[in-house]
């Protein structure tokens, strides 16, 4: 057996892989589980992160209105009809916010990659699928 490893080097070499293989399996398990912990602790900080910032953005936001309102009172307008354009603006950009977080959800189900993931895919036709896939412009921010 000695003198046949000697004459074919891709066996040998075959069987040093194989001996090394588990190392380098183990190797990439810990690299993904020291990746994964630091990547659960970056999520942690980033949702602290982001409550603070959502927290700033509505003190903000509360100022704002309270000086829409302190302008609107100043042209003559008294504080309850003031309190009550404050109030409207607030809703009507509650309503656009909640309108478009609907309209995305249609988004979720990743409609095209189950399109073309089941049997049926090339009964789909060309104008079908382009008229439920969203260009990327319009996924990156615009209307979709």
């Amino acid at each position: 057996m000695r003198d046949d490893l000697h004459r074919r080097p891709w066996l040998r070499t075959l069987q040093e892989v194989i001996a090394h293989l588990p190392g380098l399996v183990s190797d990439r398990l810990e690299l993904l589980a020291l990746e994964l912990h630091r990547a659960g602790r970056s999520v942690v900080q980033i949702t602290a992160l982001m409550l603070v910032a959502t927290l700033l953005c509505t003190t903000a936001w509360l100022t704002l209105c309270s000086g829409l309102a302190l302008v609107v009172v100043t042209q003559g307008v008294p504080w309850p009809l003031a309190l009550l354009v404050v109030l409207v603006v607030n809703l009507v950009l509650a309503w656009a916010a909640v309108w478009r977080a609907r309209h995305l959800l249609n988004h979720l189900g990743l409609p095209a990659t189950k399109r073309h993931l089941s049997f049926g895919a090339s009964q789909v036709t060309p104008a079908a699928a382009a008229s439920t896939t969203p260009s990327l412009t319009q996924s990156a921010g615009g209307t979709a």
